[in-house]
């Protein structure tokens, strides 16, 4: 690719994003500034504003190396071998388990170390 064809590709690009934002700035802004009308006009016409924005997006360098990442992702999660829901009950149990031995023996270090403490400086506090 030459330099003018990336420089022309640079500000289509860019231009592409300036109406994006543009149209997410309007979208907001309209939101607000029709704050007399019934939300069932203000809410579809600033869902309407930002589906258009997406659509410009996806029209984008960014927004077509998007769609590829999204399409491979789709791919590798179709790939995933998912636990069993067995195997999942017993993990969590486990987790659960492991979360309460850990919890009770930071639990007691803690009293220890208060007691020690206490003990050595001569403060006792309940």
């Amino acid at each position: 690719m030459n330099a003018t064809t990336e420089s022309q590709s640079s500000a289509g690009n860019i231009f592409k994003w300036v109406i994006v934002f543009a149209l997410l700035g309007s979208s907001v802004a309209g939101f607000y500034m029709l704050e007399n009308e019934s939300v069932l006009v203000r809410v579809p016409a600033t869902l309407a504003l930002i589906v258009i924005a997406a659509f410009v997006a996806f029209k984008t360098d960014e927004g077509d190396r998007f769609a590829v990442f999204a399409k491979e992702s789709r791919t590798e999660v179709r790939k995933v071998v998912w636990p069993t829901r067995q195997e999942a009950t017993r993990s969590t149990g486990i987790v659960i388990l492991v979360t309460i031995i850990v919890a009770f023996m930071l639990w007691l270090i803690d009293t220890v170390l208060f007691k020690v403490v206490g003990f050595i400086t001569g403060l006792e506090i309940s």
